[in-house]
């Protein structure tokens, strides 16, 4: 099970950075001036980026937590905490 976190820990540590650099190709992709639809307004994308920025930024701070294996031993009881 240890070897699993392991594993899950640079798949997170590689999905973060992926999916935010999918999010700004999106949105450059998609912005335009002369465009009527919400998918072409920057506020939209600005406001989807600054939202899932520090979702992912988490999520690289829990894979290298579980890839440095903190997450090897967890507690069971209150008093090992």
């Amino acid at each position: 099970m240890n070897s699993i976190k392991k594993y899950l820990g640079i798949v997170w540590l590689l999905l973060a950075p992926i999916v935010i650099f999918f999010l700004v190709a999106g949105a450059v992709a998609n912005i335009d001036a002369a465009g009527k639809k919400d998918i072409n307004n920057p506020i939209i994308w600005i406001i989807i980026i600054s939202i899932f920025t520090p979702i992912a930024i988490g999520l690289m701070i829990f894979g290298w937590y579980a890839l440095k294996g903190e997450y090897d031993h967890l507690p069971e009881s209150s008093e090992e905490l």
